[in-house]
């Protein structure tokens, strides 16, 4: 067979073959229709989404270190404690400080542009690695399975039909941007995964002088080469990537041998180009720290330590950067792990897989401050406590969603399934978000608690709700909800509702109060 035609007999009209340059792999489409584009209904935005992964279930007590209880935070983790003496103070905050090798963040928040969300999980963790990225990345349940990420699905509603008609007039460019050899559920849509791929970062200036592996010698090599070229040639994604890029000749100073911040590089090069992608996904892993996570002589250093301090350098090299470009406006970025760890430390100077952790959301137009408060620390702490969430992870994802790309209500119940909490995490004018106002920031109004605490088999929990949907759930230590009290509407007032903890085993619970954008959480001790 001929090869003009082996590729007309073999590829279907309606696609090309994706472009592989160096291990930068990108797709486009072909087929414009006049239809397809009078039933685009996308919401003009400029705004862009960054998200930072975690690979590994980031330690968040080490991270975000809650001084306010640092005798039971020092009591948990008696090997791997960092000094109080040493922790980062944030302006105007007295109860909660940074890992000391987080300079870049605890400028960023001084500075008022970085948000700390406390204590961020689910109902009923999983404490897999693969099963707890899925669940993070589709923004399911506990026991349910997605084959869709959440912002696949937000992609897939603002630009239907996509890949049929794309690029066009109106969104020429790629709807999201992953650096990362394995593409990932969270940008996966209903029929195929939204975004393009950048297998690492020095591919991507490889591509730019469109530098191409070799290829092997062989007819098959032959071929290779060949398909390549025609993909090449074809591909207009290829292009207007490689023009955005050549317009941003200069930009800030980034930390060498961080492959994180050469990452976040690239993402603000692409968006001070002009690129529409709304959507930038990058990852750094090593955060499964078992063992080894600090010194053994100095707990401020080691494998965590270096981690974060990565972390901190490329987020604030990369918002410099922004600033310096002109588009720091235009940018919020987010970090997650598939989970946090246990609160107590283990015997290898490191911590096993736990519940909650906190989420950092970063740039000029977050609101900033402490949302949540510290996880309160048991007296006595065994290897199976964990820190309880305050808030549901798809809670930043649905504000993020309606406060900084305004997303309407009804798109958010079919792109989240479920209304969730509210979080005031972004301004952006052009969003009518409202029930914002009444958020309460590390207040000292206990609006939750329980007598008797210790209690045997029955306590009385007592909350005040400002009026509207309210709900109290049950947790024990490893995150599970043991009961769900109350989950409906109510007028404002305090209310009382018996917990009867007959058939649970004796140990620390927590009382989770919800009522609109406001939590809190109540430690509570049932004894024999």
């Amino acid at each position: 067979m001929k090869r003009r035609e082996f590729f007309s007999q073999t590829l279907p009209a309606a696609i090309t073959l994706p472009g592989l340059f160096k291990g930068f792999s990108v797709k486009a489409y072909t087929g414009s229709s006049p239809l397809i584009h009078s039933l685009l209904a996308t919401t003009e935005t400029d705004k862009v989404l960054v998200l930072i992964q975690l690979n590994g279930g980031n330690d968040g007590l080490n991270m975000v270190i809650p001084v306010e209880f640092y005798a039971g935070y020092q009591n948990a983790r008696k090997n791997i404690a960092i000094p109080q003496n040493k922790v980062l103070t944030l302006n105007g905050v007295v109860k909660t400080g940074l890992h000391p090798s987080m300079a870049g963040l605890q400028s960023l928040y001084n500075e008022g542009k970085l948000a700390i969300v406390q204590a961020v999980g689910y109902p009923t963790p999983n404490f897999s690695h693969f099963r707890a990225t899925d669940i993070w990345m589709s923004g399911s349940d506990s026991e349910q399975v997605l084959t869709t990420g959440w912002t696949g699905r937000y992609l897939a509603n603002e630009f239907p039909n996509y890949p049929n008609g794309y690029p066009n007039s109106q969104m020429p460019d790629p709807l999201a941007i992953q650096i990362g050899a394995v593409a990932a559920l969270a940008l996966q849509g209903p029929t195929m995964n939204m975004a393009m791929n950048i297998s690492d970062p020095n591919s991507f200036y490889d591509f730019l002088e469109d530098i191409q592996d070799t290829v092997p010698d062989t007819p098959w090599g032959k071929e290779l080469k060949y398909i390549r070229l025609i993909a090449g040639q074809t591909e207009r994604y290829s292009t207007v990537i490689r023009a955005a890029a050549r317009r941003v000749p200069t930009q800030g100073s980034y930390p060498g041998n961080n492959d994180l911040a050469q990452q976040l590089k690239i993402v603000a090069r692409l968006i001070k180009g002009g690129l529409k992608t709304r959507i930038y996904m990058v990852s750094t892993g090593g955060f499964d720290t078992h063992g080894g996570q600090v010194e053994e002589k100095d707990t401020t250093t080691g494998m965590h330590a270096s981690l974060l301090g990565n972390l901190s350098n490329a987020i604030k090299a990369f918002m410099d950067d922004l600033k310096g470009l002109g588009v720091e406006d235009r940018v919020i970025g987010m970090t997650f792990s598939e989970f946090g760890r246990r609160i107590k430390s283990n015997g290898s100077f490191g911590t096993d897989h736990g519940a909650a952790a906190p989420v950092f959301v970063f740039g000029k137009n977050v609101r900033p401050g402490i949302v949540g408060n510290n996880p309160n620390i048991p007296t006595s702490t065994s290897v199976n406590d964990n820190v309880p969430f305050q808030y549901d992870f798809r809670s930043i994802y649905a504000s993020l969603l309606s406060q900084w790309f305004c997303v309407k209500e009804t798109d958010l119940q079919t792109i989240m399934f479920k209304n969730f909490q509210n979080i005031p995490l972004a301004y952006n004018n052009a969003c009518t978000t409202t029930g914002l106002d009444d958020v309460i920031r590390n207040s000292g109004d206990q609006l939750i608690i329980n007598y008797p605490n210790p209690f045997t088999e029955t306590t009385s929990i007592t909350f005040k709700t400002k009026g509207g949907h309210t709900m109290v759930q049950v947790m024990d230590s490893l995150g599970r909800v043991a009961k769900i009290l109350t989950d409906k509407v109510y007028a404002p007032g305090a209310y009382t509702l018996p917990f009867e903890s007959r058939g649970l085993p004796a140990g620390v619970y927590y009382a989770r109060f919800q009522n609109g954008t406001t939590q809190q959480v109540r430690s509570m001790l049932k004894v024999r």
